[in-house]
């Protein structure tokens, strides 16, 4: 995909993003792919055909990726996020994830799933919307008059230094081939890690029977496979040579006549996949700054195609329909939920899909920590409020917390605080 001027090819790269959005809105609306709802059916239920389906999507994404990146198709390891970064943050990745995790329980989604039910009708969510928005853009820019952000001032000083600089980039297939096999053991790795999802996820016979769930799952996967290459194969003919976008940028003052159509920042036109907690982040900041054509990126068009997508999905099933809150419990729920959501998936680097698919299609070990993060604080929130529904006031919450890392077989069965139930 070559093109002869930086304006056609952001404008090809935007609008691209745009229709594959809305697909994927439309997607997951139609199959009630939900991670949250993955997570609550598992603890809830013992039914785990929507987090195969997860796993599916994940599984999908990686051979895609593995194969692509083999063949030089795909450039994952430049990306926006930086996912392979040689610096492991695995501190802000567990943290982050459980907190993500935490949040969206309380919240009744995680960030996709936010814009999936603004798309549906659902008021609550745009409440939710409103909240992330907030947070996750002050997580990463600084205060009206200030040079301060809410990372710098909760969490910069103690956080930052814990993390570990490792040789290599960070993904399964850079630890395990050293610098000289990295290439062929990133597809190794890949389809090894991707063969070993497949038959757990098909071994299941129900899950076979799903159709909605092998589509979500199917589709999805190609979605985040299609965004990767889409963002890794434009390039500009300029002065007899060829450009990434990113690269464009950085030499703009030397290929460029003037800054007219220059984006605001050269991060967001990196190779890249969808997330969703910083672009709503960027939606505030697309606001504040007056609707600046300047300030568009991928995921800045991926939320409006995302909710675009599951609107025109909710019209034509006819399932459109206007939610509020209940009660003053539910709007503190999600609020506080909201709030943990735009704090963790800005430390963790990501959300249920930025993280828990994009991020896990590159085998980074972050990815890894906050995929697995994220499914523990979810499930670990879910079992805390199910001991509390149940017992009521004889629960305190130290026996629920307790109680439920028992059933999480994370403690010993003697140290049991509640009767199962």
């Amino acid at each position: 995909m070559v093109f002869e001027s930086f304006a056609e090819s952001l404008s090809f790269l935007l609008l691209s993003t745009f229709v594959i959005s809305v697909i994927l809105g439309a997607i997951v609306n139609k199959t009630n792919f939900c991670t949250m709802g993955a997570v609550s059916d598992m603890v809830n239920m013992g039914d785990y055909d929507r987090f195969r389906a997860w796993l599916l999507a994940i599984a999908v994404a990686t051979i895609g990726v593995s194969i692509f990146e083999y063949m030089e198709l795909v450039n994952v390891t430049d990306a926006f996020p930086p996912y392979r970064d040689s610096r492991l943050i695995f501190v802000e990745n567990i943290l982050g994830g459980i907190l993500f995790g935490i949040g969206m329980t309380f919240a009744s989604g995680c960030g996709n799933k936010t814009l999936i039910r603004i798309g549906g009708g659902n008021i609550k969510s745009i409440f939710v919307f409103i909240v992330i928005a907030l947070i996750a853009y002050y997580m990463t820019n600084p205060f009206p008059d200030s040079d301060k952000t809410l990372y710098s001032v909760l969490f910069y000083d103690w956080i930052s230094p814990l993390a570990i600089t490792l040789d290599s980039n960070q993904d399964i297939g850079a630890l395990i081939g050293g610098t000289e096999n990295t290439h062929t053991m990133r597809l190794v790795a890949g389809l090894a890690v991707a063969a070993g999802m497949l038959f757990y996820i098909f071994k299941a016979v129900d899950f076979r029977s799903s159709k909605d769930n092998i589509l979500a799952g199917v589709v999805i996967g190609l979605i985040i496979l299609t965004a990767w290459y889409i963002s890794s194969n434009i390039t500009i003919n300029a002065d007899d040579s060829s450009y990434s976008l990113s690269d464009y940028y950085s030499e703009w003052d030397m290929l460029a006549e003037d800054d007219e159509g220059k984006p605001a920042t050269g991060r967001a036109l990196s190779s890249q996949s969808f997330t969703f907690i910083n672009p709503i982040g960027q939606t505030y900041g697309y606001i504040k700054g007056g609707l600046d054509s300047a300030l568009l990126t991928f995921g800045l068009v991926s939320v409006f195609g995302v909710i675009l997508g599951s609107l025109l999905w909710s019209l034509i099933s006819r399932s459109f329909r206007i939610e509020w809150f209940f009660d003053l419990k539910d709007f503190l729920n999600h609020f506080f939920g909201a709030i943990l959501m735009g704090f963790g998936g800005v430390l963790a680097l990501g959300c249920t899909v930025g993280q828990g698919i994009t991020g896990m299609s590159t085998l980074a070990l972050g990815s890894i920590l906050t995929f697995i993060s994220i499914v523990f604080g979810s499930a670990l929130t879910m079992k805390i409020q199910y001991y509390k529904l149940v017992y009521e006031d004889e629960a305190s919450f130290a026996k629920a917390f307790i109680t439920a890392l028992v059933d999480m077989k994370l403690l010993p069965a003697s140290m049991r605080k509640l009767d199962a139930v």
